[in-house]
Formats: C-alpha cells, structure tokens, sequence
C-alpha cells in the first residue's frame, strides 16, 4: 500500500492555482490577496475631529494663575462662533479665543490643534464654559495618522477578512486582485442512489456524498457545483465528466472505487487520462482513485461511496489541494496533542484517521479527545458520529493502541481547522 504522505505528496503535486482576478471588494472576503495594494492618499484625508466637542486653540484654555482678588484661578469661558458638522465642505478659520462646535469625523477648523470634549465643558450653545483644559493634538485625527501616501495597505498574500475590506474602502479602492476560489464539482454515482426530495424504493438510499462533499468543498473554500447522481452507464458518464473538466479545477466523484462501478467508471474515462485506484496505508477510505484528466489534466478524486469514508478521504487529500489553490501557504489543518480520556484502537500499519471530540482541561487547560464511533475497523458507516466530531485523531501505522491519558495528534475540524 502506498502511505499516506506520498499520495499526499502526488496529489499536491499536481495542485494548479487559477490565475488571479479582479474583484469587487464586496465579494473578496476570504481570499487571499494577489497584489500590494499601495495607498494614494493619506488617511485620514484631512485633520478631523475624533470625538464630538468643540475644535479650540489649546492655548486658550490655559487661565490666569490668580485673579484679580489673587484668590482663585479664573474661569476660562470661550463664546461658540460656529458648528461643523461631519461632512462639512465649508472652511472655517478660528480666531483666537473661541470655540467652534464639531461633530465627530468633521474638518477641523483653520487654526483649531485640539477638540475639547463636551463633557469637559458646561455644554453651553452660545458660550462654553472650561471644565478641565486638553493639550494640543488631544482628540484629534492628523491627516495621514493611518496610512500615508505610498504606504502599503494590504500586503500580497494577506487573507482578505473585514478589517482589510474596511481599509481597502478607505483608501478608495473599490476593486483588489485576489486568488479567485478554485471551481470543485462533486458528483455521485451508483444505481442504489436517489436524491433526498425523492423516497427510496427497496434497495435505495438517499445521495449523501453529493451534499456533504460539496458543503466540506466549500468550507475549504473552493467554488462548488454539486452535479448529484450521475448515470452509470459508460457514454453518459463520460459525458457529464467532461462537461465538469471543461469548468473545473478539480473534479470528485464519490462512489467510484468500489463493486461494479468501478469497472463502469474506469470503462468511461479510460482515454480521459491516467486515473489510478490504489490502496492507501488509511482507514478509512484505504480505497480511493487520483488521476489527472482531460486536456487540462484537471486532478480528479475517486472516492468511496461510504459517507464518512468519503468525508475523509476528503480531508485529508482533497482539502490541501483546494488550499494550496487559494494560495494558501499552509495547507494542512492545525495539529495539536491531546490527552486521551479512553483507549484508542487503530488498524496496525494504516494512518488512522478517527472521529473525535475535542476538549479542554479546565484545571490545567490541556486538550482531552474521545475518540467515537466504537471500535476501529467497525463503524465507519456511522455518520452521526462524524457529525458529533469536531476532530480527527490521528493515530501512526505502528500503533494498534493508545491507552487512558497517552498523548495523540488530533486535528481540527470546522473553522477552528
């Protein structure tokens, strides 16, 4: 059996990132920026106001050591000349020795070096009274205090998430070159399946893979079409696999390694390329086929018609080449070692890649898993515990056992992974 790492290996290796493309900023979240997006104005674009208050001359507020009496330092009182509101166009020059009322992000006046808060005010209209004096600069944006002309706002290779859009828009940038998602087409086939608004007849089941492989698809962040049950018989399949490696990027087809469809699948795509059914040193999906066909040699999965066989099978060779797609620099899901809350067992000489629940250690804070779905070799059918899981436990070929309280990788599932 071929291990695992090299078929990983062979499978990366024929991982193709689409060209990069031009993308609204709405619809770049998520991915991976492609250029060094470099500003061309400052930002803020003027001096600005940063709290609702009044724009002053922080010389002015400084009072008198004493008054007149030399009992008590004077009052300083300032009349309000004016109000600028966020958005103003209108210029306005403060002379010394008033105040003019400013709204949060609004220009701030010729002259003015400080915003005195109202609550250091009495809040007067027509004249204010100082509570306690601000220094200048004090609640105020300086122009280019974020991003300078020239700056680079976001940097290649920078994943595109909320605060880049928000800066992106800030600088006036309503488009950015981004690695575009890779486009995955998940078929299913096997004579037993019916898609779920219909009910099965004796001998039927329902189309899992279609659905679940297409949902994990794009949680990794591929662009998915869900063709759903494809007809076995040889002209047609062929047929409908070529109109997905004329639109895809990679190609999945779920229950193709095993019984006769097998044969029939092999007999459809035969002069498409090479696609070769191996067995993997896993469990489970030790049974699964890659290949590269059609003119693109578009790399295609064949993968196991049990759901969850097929789910991790997935996981771990279909997830990397969707990563490495998006530019992704590390394509494998994050690793951590866990403590084991019971014994594990696992097939001898196959990488086990078993269903789990991650936990944490409220004392110390180390991570507990529980591995599910009862004894290796003999639930893999069991969906539910798939969908309990939030891990993979990750168990060497040379071990059989893991006791209570022995260390094991375990790897994240979700959006944690």
């Amino acid at each position: 059996m071929r291990s695992v790492e090299d078929q990983q290996a062979r499978v990366t290796a024929a991982a193709v990132a689409p060209r990069p493309v031009r993308v609204a900023i709405s619809e770049a979240q998520g991915l991976l920026c492609a250029e060094e997006v470099v500003t061309e104005r400052p930002l803020p674009g003027f001096d600005q106001a940063a709290i609702d208050g009044y724009a002053v001359r922080s010389v002015d507020l400084q009072a008198p050591a004493e008054t007149d009496g030399g009992s008590a330092p004077a009052e300083v009182t300032l009349p309000v000349v004016g109000e600028v509101r966020a958005g103003s166009r209108q210029p306005i020059r403060l002379q010394p020795r008033q105040a003019v009322r400013v709204d949060t992000g609004a220009p701030l006046p010729t002259l003015a070096d400080a915003v005195l808060p109202l609550d250091n005010t009495d809040g007067g209209a027509a004249r204010i009274k100082v509570l306690e004096p601000v220094r200048s600069g004090d609640y105020v944006r300086r122009t280019g205090d974020d991003v300078q002309p020239g700056d680079v706002a976001v940097r290649a290779g920078t994943i595109i998430g909320a605060a880049q859009v928000g800066l992106l828009a800030a600088v006036g940038r309503d488009k950015v070159l981004v690695h575009p998602r890779p486009r995955l087409s998940v078929i299913s086939v096997g004579g037993e399946l019916v898609d779920v608004d219909r009910t099965p007849g004796p001998g039927q089941v329902y189309d899992v893979n279609s659905y679940a492989l297409a949902a994990a698809a794009r949680d990794a962040g591929a662009d998915v079409n869900r063709v759903g049950i494809a007809s076995t018989d040889p002209k047609r399949l062929r047929e409908v696999v070529e109109g997905q490696l004329i639109r895809a990027e990679i190609v999945v087809i779920a229950g193709a390694v095993g019984g006769g469809a097998l044969e029939e699948v092999r007999e459809a795509l035969s002069d498409l390329g090479e696609l070769g059914v191996e067995r993997i040193a896993m469990h489970p999906g030790s049974v699964q086929g890659f290949g590269r066909l059609g003119r693109d040699e578009v790399p295609t999965f064949l993968l196991p018609a049990n759901p969850v066989s097929a789910l991790v099978v997935f996981e771990v060779m279909v997830r990397p080449l969707i990563r490495i797609a998006l530019g992704r620099r590390q394509p494998m899901r994050r690793v951590v070692s866990a403590r084991t809350v019971a014994p594990i067992t696992s097939i001898p000489g196959r990488k086990g890649f078993l269903r789990g629940q991650l936990m944490r250690d409220e004392t110390t804070g180390d991570y507990l898993v529980q591995a599910l779905g009862g004894a290796a070799g003999s639930s893999s059918h069991l969906l539910a515990t798939l969908a309990e899981a939030n891990c993979l436990v990750i168990v060497d070929p040379e071990v059989s056992e893991i006791r209570t309280g022995d260390p094991v990788d375990v790897a994240f599932l979700g959006q944690r992974g």
